[in-house]
């Protein structure tokens, strides 16, 4: 990483030059980056290798900690990493009136994303192999940008030879001097799009996805059924007869509190009573007399 940023600040400070004089080194430093540059128009392979591996294993959680070790110990790093559990089934058992056991059945999958140095990715997925219960499944990808790289390179030959003419024109003109940024930054674009395929090609990304068996937990847990919390029948039989009793002298006390149309009712039935009395005498005493003078 520090060459990188050495190389850009290198790229950078040869073009930043302003004024008349700083011209003249300008072409002199890209004079000799061209001369540089065309020189070797020839690439070594640049060929990209990117692995995926998903296989299963006894433990997720020490599985993680020895690969990052083993990473490290072959001079790579870890990129990015997750370990995520899911449930697959529940269930909960009475243990007391106040406690349950929970029995949980989950799945621990794992995710690690490596870059290892290529010479080295071979004898890393051995490894990876032996550390595994079985492999699900394993592949490799080679990608091959030998022709990219040299792409950039001759592109970044013909920028450095445009800038030259542009500057032996020694015009302050705004277009020439736009034309001019604009193939730095281009080529400085293409310096860099090389330098990450170094990286890449230096370095193998590694994609990494693996697994334990589903795992058994038994835990006591607090009982949250309020049904449970309650008294024993006998105790709730007995409450009730409590309850019942408390309910009927509550009924009497309103009762009482009615006294007045209780004696109301009582007076309005005897009236109702004998009014029903005198009009049946009157009736009985009307038939009697409808009855006799009919004999005589």
């Amino acid at each position: 990483m520090k060459r990188n940023i050495i190389a850009i600040a290198i790229i950078i400070g040869l073009f930043g030059c302003k004024g008349e004089n700083k011209y003249a080194t300008a072409d002199t430093v890209s004079t000799a980056e061209l001369q540089k540059e065309t020189a070797d128009t020839t690439v070594a392979d640049k060929i990209i290798k990117t692995a995926d591996m998903r296989f299963r294993v006894k433990d997720v959680q020490n599985t993680k900690e020895q690969l990052s070790k083993t990473i490290k110990g072959q001079g790579g790093t870890v990129s990015e990493f997750s370990i995520q559990s899911s449930i697959q089934e529940t269930d909960k058992v009475k243990q007391s009136t106040d406690s349950l056991k929970e029995i949980t059945s989950y799945r621990t999958e794992g995710y690690l994303v490596a870059k290892v140095p290529s010479e080295k990715l071979d004898d890393f997925t051995n490894t990876i192999a032996k550390m595994s219960v079985f492999v699900d499944n394993q592949s490799m990808k080679m990608d091959d940008q030998s022709i990219a790289y040299l792409a950039n390179k001759l592109k970044a030959v013909n920028r450095v030879d445009a800038i030259n003419k542009i500057n032996k024109v020694a015009s302050k003109k705004g277009a020439n001097v736009e034309t001019s940024l604009y193939l730095k930054d281009d080529y400085v674009d293409k310096k860099i799009e090389n330098m990450q395929i170094d990286s890449r090609v230096k370095f193998s990304t590694i994609t990494l996805n693996f697994y334990q068996d589903n795992t058994v937990k038994t835990m006591i847990v607090a009982n949250d059924n309020l049904y449970d919390y309650r008294p024993p029948f006998v105790n709730r039989l007995w409450l009730a007869f409590v309850n019942g009793w408390t309910l009927f002298k509550e009924i009497i006390i309103a009762i009482s509190n009615l006294w007045m149309l209780m004696v109301l009712g009582i007076g309005i039935f005897f009236i109702v009573r004998y009014y029903n009395r005198k009009n049946k005498l009157a009736i009985i005493e009307a038939a009697k007399n409808f009855v006799d003078p009919a004999n005589k």
